[in-house]
C-alpha cells in the first residue's frame, strides 16, 4: 500500500531551524511569540480573524510600518520628536518580535540603531552580538557576516556568538567552515548542551549524510552531553526521509526510556508521517492520536496537519473530529477552511464540503478566492458546470472577483469532458475579464488552439486566439512556441 508522505522533510526542517535559533539566541518572549503566532501572524496573512485596537506603543507602529515611505528609521525619529524616550530593552523585544516574522531588513535596523554606545552607556550583550551576527547573514549573506565576526573582541566571543556563527555555516550548507567552527568550539569548551549538536544534526540531515548523525549522536554520549527532543526529532525526520521504519522504531523506543527527552506533537507527526511513508495505517493512526493532546494552545497549523494526516488515511470520522477541536479555539482562519475543504474533497464528501463553505462564506471577514476555487475545481471536474458557472455568477453578485484559476478550472473541466466549444469561450472570458493571477493550463490552452484549428470555419480564430494570449500572458519562447505550433499547417 502506497500512502504519500503529507509533510515534506524540508517542511520539518523550516520548522526546526526556527526552535534552533530560538536555542541558539534565548529569548523570554520567543515561547510567546510562537504560541501566539497564528493570531499574530493572521492579520497579514490569510486569516480573517477581526482585529483588535491596538496600543499606541514603538513596536506596534513599527511592526504596521508597511508602506515604502515608513521606513524603521522615520518611525522611530518620529517617536523621538513626539518626546517620548527610547528603552534598550525595549529595541531588543522589537528585533525579536520582526525576527519571528522574517523581517529580517527592519530587526538589522532596529540592531544597527543599538550599537550606538554613546546613546546607551554600554557596548552590546553578547547575546545582542549573536543575533546581530544572524541578521547580517541573512540581509547582507554569509561573507559580511563572516567580516563581522573576524571583526570582534574575545571579550564579545562566547557561546552564543560562536554558535550564531555555526547556525550561519549550517544554513548556508558549508560543511568544512561549519566542522571548523564546531571543533573551534570544542577547544573553547564551548560545547557543554546539545544546541549546537543540534544545528550540526540539522545540517546533516538535510544533506542526507546520515552517517554523520549516528556518529555526532555517539560523540554526545561520549562527551556526556544529553540528548533532547530536538535531537532525537532530528534523527527521527532522518529516518523518515529514508523510509527506515526500523531505525525510527528503534529511536522512538530510546526516547522512551530517556527522562531527558519527551514525545512532542513534532516528534509524533515525524514518526506519524514514517508510518504512513511505509503504507503502516494503524500505526500511523495510534501516533495521530498521540499527537493530538500535545498541540500548543492557539497553534491552528498542528490541527491542519492532523486533517490532512487523517485525509490521507482515510479517516473522514476523524477529519471532522479533529475540525470540531480546531474550532474551539475561536478563530476563523482561511487556511483552516482550505485544509477542511480540500480534503473533504479528496474523501468524495461533496456534500460536507458544500456545508464548510457555507459556513466560511456566511462569517467571512476577508475573502480568499483559494476556498471557492476549491468547489468551482470540483465541480469542473466531475462535470457539474451548471453548478460551477452558478457558483461564479453568486461570487460575482456578491461582489466577489473570481481570477484567472477560477476560470481555468471550469475550461479544464470543459476540456476533460471534450466540450471545446465552451472550454474555448470561458479561456476568452478568463483573458478578457480577470485580474492578474496565474495563467491557464498550457494543456488547456493547447487544446483550445487544436479545436480553433481543427473545427473553426474562421480560419482567423486561432490565429486570433493566439494573439490574445500573446498580450495577456507572459510564458517561456519554449512554451509559446508549443502554443503556436498547434495552429500551424
Amino acid at each position: 500500500m502506497n500512502l504519500p508522505l503529507v509533510r515534506s522533510t524540508s517542511y520539518l526542517w523550516r520548522r526546526s531551524h526556527i526552535f534552533l535559533r530560538a536555542q541558539l539566541v534565548p529569548t523570554n518572549a520567543f515561547t510567546a511569540f510562537f504560541s501566539s503566532s497564528s493570531s499574530s501572524s493572521s492579520s497579514s496573512s490569510s486569516s480573517s480573524s477581526s482585529s483588535s485596537v491596538q496600543i499606541d506603543s514603538l513596536q506596534n507602529r513599527i511592526l504596521g510600518a508597511r508602506e515604502p515611505s515608513m521606513t524603521t528609521a522615520s518611525v522611530i525619529e518620529q517617536w523621538l520628536e513626539e518626546g517620548k524616550e527610547i528603552k534598550l530593552s525595549e529595541l531588543r523585544n522589537i528585533a525579536k518580535k520582526l525576527r519571528y516574522y522574517r523581517r529580517y531588513s527592519q530587526a538589522l535596523k532596529i540592531s544597527d540603531l543599538m550599537t550606538d554606545s554613546d546613546r546607551w552607556g554600554d557596548k552590546l550583550a553578547n547575546v545582542d552580538v549573536a543575533v546581530r551576527l544572524d541578521l547580517i547573514s541573512k540581509v547582507h549573506g554569509l561573507e559580511k557576516a563572516e567580516a563581522f565576526f573576524n571583526s570582534l573582541s574575545e571579550s564579545s566571543l562566547d557561546h552564543h556568538v560562536y554558535g550564531s556563527m555555526l547556525n550561519c555555516y549550517a544554513q548556508a550548507k558549508q560543511v568544512e567552515k561549519a566542522e571548523a567552527m564546531m571543533q573551534k568550539m570544542k577547544d573553547s569548551g564551548f560545547l557543554e548542551t546539545a544546541v549546537s549538536y543540534n544545528v550540526m544534526l540539522s545540517m546533516y540531515s538535510q544533506l542526507d549524510n546520515y552517517e554523520k548523525l549516528d556518529m555526532l549522536m555517539l560523540e554526545m554520549e561520549e562527551r556526556g552531553i544529553k540528548r533532547n527532543t530536538f535531537t532525537y526529532t532530528i534523527r527521527l525526520q532522518a529516518y523518515v526521509a529514508c523510509s527506515d521504519v526500523e531505525g525510527m522504531e528503534k529511536l522512538l523506543s530510546v526516547m522512551e526510556a530517556d527522562p531527558g527527552a519527551k514525545m512532542d506533537f513534532h516528534s509524533c507527526i515525524s514518526a506519524a508521517n514514517g508510518y504512513l511513508k511505509a503504507g503502516l495505517v494503524e500505526k500511523t493512526l495510534l501516533m495521530l492520536k498521540k499527537a493530538e493532546p500535545l498541540i500548543i494552545a492557539s497553534r491552528k497549523t498542528a490541527y491542519e496537519t492532523l486533517i490532512t494526516l487523517y485525509t490521507a488515511i482515510k479517516l473522514k470520522d476523524e477529519v471532522y473530529h479533529v475540525w470540531d477541536s480546531y474550532k474551539q479555539m475561536g478563530k476563523f482562519v482561511n487556511t483552516g477552511y482550505i485544509s477542511m475543504i480540500s480534503s473533504l474533497l479528496k474523501l468524495g464528501d461533496m456534500d460536507g464540503a458544500e456545508k464548510i463553505w457555507e459556513e466560511w462564506n456566511s462569517g467571512k471577514i476577508n475573502f480568499d478566492i483559494r476556498i471557492p476555487n476549491l468547489l468551482i475545481g470540483a465541480y469542473s471536474r466531475k462535470g457539474y458546470f451548471e453548478k460551477a458557472e452558478a457558483f461564479i455568477e453568486k461570487m460575482i453578485e456578491n461582489g466577489d472577483e473570481p481570477d484567472s484559476g477560477s476560470w481555468d478550472h471550469l475550461a479544464a473541466g470543459y476540456r476533460a469532458h471534450r466540450e471545446m466549444g465552451k472550454a474555448v469561450e470561458v479561456v476568452k472570458k478568463a483573458i478578457t475579464t480577470s485580474k492578474a493571477g496565474r495563467k491557464p493550463s498550457l494543456l488547456t490552452l493547447k487544446a483550445c488552439l487544436k479545436h480553433l484549428k481543427k473545427d473553426e470555419a474562421d480560419k482567423e480564430a486561432g490565429n486570433e486566439f493566439l494573439k490574445m494570449i500573446k498580450e495577456n500572458y507572459r510564458f517561456s519562447p519554449g512554451a509559446f512556441n508549443q502554443l503556436a505550433s498547434c495552429i500551424e499547417d
